[in-house]
């Protein structure tokens, strides 16, 4: 069975910088696109970054210029490179991987648990 595991998550203060990791694990052949998500306390989950299998990356209006996804496909690992945090940015932050391809398994949506991501002096 695949799964998803985010880490790099914790306290920063604002202005500062966090790179989160989100790791698949088992014997994987394919995924297509690998996308991070947020969800602040009180409000909807929401899309902040999106890499398709062929590179081509979406942003939401907050964050882009200060935050940058990458992903290594040889590691199945996407990456979140957080500059310029502010406390709007504090959120529990999720992996979402689409149509998962491993020996003997597919998944349409695939998710990890999240990391929190707590900006604040």
């Amino acid at each position: 069975q695949v799964q998803l595991v985010e880490s790099g998550g914790g306290l920063v203060q604002p202005g500062g910088s966090l790179r989160l990791s989100c790791a698949a694990s088992g014997s994987i052949f394919r995924i297509n696109a690998m996308r991070w998500y947020r969800q602040a306390p009180g409000k909807e989950r929401e899309l902040v970054a999106a890499m398709s299998s062929s590179g081509s990356t979406n942003y939401t209006d907050s964050v882009k210029g200060r935050f940058t996804i990458s992903r290594d496909n040889a590691k199945n690992t996407v990456y979140l490179q957080m500059n310029s945090l502010k406390p709007e940015d504090t959120a529990v932050y999720y992996c979402n991987a689409a149509q998962v391809r491993a020996l003997g398994y597919y998944a349409m949506d695939l998710w990890g648990k999240g990391t929190l991501v707590t900006v604040s002096s």
